[in-house]
């Protein structure tokens, strides 16, 4: 029937689903978005928050590429803080506390409203495929995915499938010694993809993840609890005058195990499906659950939690660190003990979760996979943990799912441009031997990756392919006169010793002994446009003559402060570049090098990289190999 054919199909209807539908959709593919139900789109299963250090800056690449995430999450914000403001600039990352119900409730009211996508509610469980013949493009592949079967018996046709199935593939709850199918609290898991994935010779693994017990507020001393409030000045993740920063912000609060509640904890790890064998998927080691972090740090008496809102209308709480797969009545009984929830009620205990995933060494880096042309993995299903990295994801395979529609080439960010570039980058070439979570300390060029530049490293991307509205581009092109104008009026004003000395020493900085230009003044630690522009009127007018906003102000100051730093890294992004643009045949007969050692050959047949940058960052690669590899193909 031509009414079930679609240019693309997405599996699945998270945080990477859904950027996915939208970006395919709106850059004009005929969409269908397949769901198991349509009101938990995008459900925040874990935590209700959205970024964080490093996912707060993939957020707004998200945005600055056209993407959603950042926008609905402004919209349903109730608190906002940006994070490590103490530090670099490199470092703030941006987070936000979110209604969790609205969250869905915005991202299906988008999603219904966008032309060209359609939803169906149902489960996948069968990918049909067809041959690809010798003279097709696709040589290198002998499949191509051209649809998808769904449990109702409905067989959709396509020319793409995006794959987010998140723990939904034959995944399975623990809570002590009960188990049970499911995707996640509620909902049935999703059986049948894997086998047809593995029947064409998709190699899969098994993960874990966990979330914690959810608090009933009414039974809550939040008097007794240390409060921690938004900024006070908050920012917001979207780029677009479209949303505004959060208002009437509701507080989290923090609260503390203690040596009391761990005895207690240590009296179900006998039952721990964790530590008894039962659950054999690897777990996140950087998002423990409780009784992990008792036993790698047994020393401990005392670990901090965070209580976090789930929305305004809803008594639900989050209580984040506390993660749990425990038996239940040990969860409840060390959980009283805990200052401020001695009479606690809660509504759900906390789980783990196993579920399959595929290793995404398996993936190009447009995350097409290698063995099936056509199809594409984004998300969970890669190996990576966060709502963050998920979008990420589904945002990129729909924009190359729908660039390889129109035979153009496909878009990868590199790793000097887009945290996003480093993710893919990690998860094809190295692979991942746990959860894979995004850190500043993963990218090499972070000084160039800020929060506060995504949009001047990629909206003129999201403009070119399509992603990125004329309006919102020339929004974007007035904040760069701004900022350029500011940097370069801070480098021509002069600035006299009697109009900033008062000023400087009130900062905790040496008076000046001569005129300075403001430029060399505001590269001082204590010094900052919105203190300094008190005492130097001319300062004033123009940034009021220009109208700026205070995200604009911020980004000049960051230019000025940081410019050394930052033409330092461009300096050394550009250099390694070289390695980026030196290919290697797509074929290669690594064995027959016996200048490389044997586990570079094995490696590197394995992971079969288009660039020798790409190789050099495969682990067990060495430096000698890379010279090995530079002589044969780049000299």
């Amino acid at each position: 029937m031509e009414k079930l054919q679609y240019d693309i199909i997405v599996i699945g209807g998270g945080h990477a689903g859904c950027e996915a539908a939208a970006a395919a959709a709106r850059l004009g593919s005929k969409t269908l978005l397949l769901t198991m139900d349509m009101t938990k789109l995008a459900n925040m299963s874990c935590n209700p928050a959205v970024g964080g250090v490093a996912k707060g800056q993939i957020v707004r690449e998200i945005d600055a590429l056209g993407g959603e995430m950042g926008r609905i999450t402004d919209l349903t914000a109730i608190q906002f803080r940006m994070l490590n403001r103490s530090k670099g600039a490199a470092m703030w990352s941006p987070r936000a506390q979110c209604d969790k119900t609205r969250f869905s409730e915005e991202w299906r009211h988008t999603l219904e409203n966008i032309h060209n996508l359609y939803i169906w509610q149902d489960a996948a469980v069968d990918l049909v495929y067809e041959e690809i013949t010798p003279d097709d493009a696709h040589a290198d592949q002998t499949l191509r995915v051209c649809g998808v079967r769904t449990r109702m018996g409905v067989e959709f046709a396509c020319r793409r499938v995006i794959l987010t199935a998140g723990t939904f593939l034959d995944g399975v709850m623990h809570c002590g010694a009960a188990h049970a199918e499911g995707g996640r609290a509620g909902d049935s898991a999703s059986h049948g993809i894997t086998a047809s994935l593995e029947k064409v010779g998709f190699v899969s693994g098994r993960m874990k993840t966990g979330t914690p017990a959810r608090l009933d507020a009414r039974t809550i001393n939040f008097d007794i609890l240390e409060p921690q409030p938004g900024d006070e000045h908050p920012a917001k993740f979207s780029f677009s005058s479209e949303t505004e920063p959060v208002r009437d912000q509701m507080p989290c609060y923090l609260v503390y195990t203690s040596k009391e509640v761990h005895d207690t904890l240590r009296t179900g790890f006998s039952l721990s499906p964790l530590f008894n064998g039962t659950i054999r998927g690897i777990g996140p080691r950087y998002c423990p659950s409780i009784e992990d972090k008792l036993r790698t740090f047994a020393d401990k008496d005392q670990h901090q939690l965070f209580l976090e809102p789930e929305g305004r209308s809803t008594n639900e709480y989050y209580l984040n660190g506390f993660s749990s797969s425990l038996p239940w009545e040990v969860q409840w009984e060390a959980l009283h003990k805990i200052k401020g929830l001695e009479n606690l009620h809660i509504y759900r205990p906390g789980y783990a979760i196993e579920y399959d995933y595929f290793p995404p060494t398996q993936l190009h880096h447009s995350l097409e996979t290698r063995l099936v042309s056509g199809l594409y993995f984004a998300g969970q299903i890669n190996g990576t943990t966060g709502y963050e990295e998920a979008a990420a994801q589904g945002l990129m395979a729909a924009i190359n799912a729908h660039l390889s529609l129109r035979d153009e080439e496909p878009l990868v960010l590199k790793r000097d441009e887009a945290y996003i570039g480093v993710l893919i980058d990690d998860l094809v070439t190295k692979g991942v031997d746990e959860p894979y979570r995004m850190f500043t300390s993963r990218a090499e060029y972070r000084i160039l990756l800020r929060q506060d530049n995504a949009d001047a490293r990629l909206t003129p991307i999201g403009y070119r392919i399509g992603l990125i509205p004329q309006s919102r581009y020339d929004e974007f092109l007035s904040k760069n006169t701004k900022v350029e104008a500011l940097v370069e009026f801070a480098r021509k004003e002069s600035v006299r010793m009697e109009q900033v000395n008062d000023y400087l020493v009130k900062q905790g900085s040496d008076p000046l002994t001569q005129g300075r230009k403001l430029h060399d003044i505001l590269m001082r630690n204590n010094v900052t446009i919105e203190t300094i522009r008190e005492v130097l009127p001319r300062l004033e007018r123009f940034i009021t003559q220009h109208a700026m906003n205070r995200e604009e102000i911020e980004e000049s100051e960051i230019q000025i402060k940081y410019r050394g730093y930052i033409e330092r890294e461009k300096f050394i992004a550009e250099k390694l570049h070289r390695l980026e643009n030196i290919r290697i045949p797509e074929n290669f007969d690594y064995t027959a090098m016996q200048a490389l050692t044997i586990e570079a050959r094995q490696k590197l047949t394995r992971h079969r990289p288009t660039t020798i940058g790409q190789a050099s960052r495969i682990p067990g690669v060495s430096p000698a190999d890379v010279n090995v590899l530079l002589i044969k193909f780049g000299r």
